[in-house]
């Protein structure tokens, strides 16, 4: 469980697209076995301590011939940003995938002082 102090609390939300494989005949869509794509992703403003991540998928274009096989995550979490990444293997075939995610966590207040 994550326990704010008496810190604001400051909601950051937004949209990416992972990758889009279809129309190059890139890996995702066209290969087999293990693939993965990264995506750095930046936080419009810095938190005062990493913030929990909520990713989701928001959009997918997949073949439909073979079995979907996915996994989504965010990793990396800093006070700036983090990792979206998304796995997939096999035979299955992805064409496109955006994610949407929401970062819940401290930030600065006007009244903090920095003493270091």
């Amino acid at each position: 469980m994550k326990k704010f102090l008496t810190h604001p609390i400051g909601i950051d939300r937004g949209e990416e697209v992972l990758f889009s494989e279809f129309a190059d005949g890139g890996d995702m869509w066209t290969g087999e076995g293990p693939r993965e794509r990264r995506r750095p992703v930046t936080f419009s403003q810095p938190f005062r301590t990493p913030p929990v991540v909520q990713i989701g998928v928001s959009l997918w274009d997949v073949d439909t011939s073979s079995a979907l096989r996915a996994e989504l995550l965010s990793e990396n979490v800093t006070t700036t940003g983090f990792d979206a990444v998304f796995r997939t293997w096999s035979d299955t075939r992805i064409a496109r995938i955006r994610v949407a995610w929401t970062a819940i966590g401290e930030v600065a207040h006007e009244d903090d002082w920095d003493i270091s």
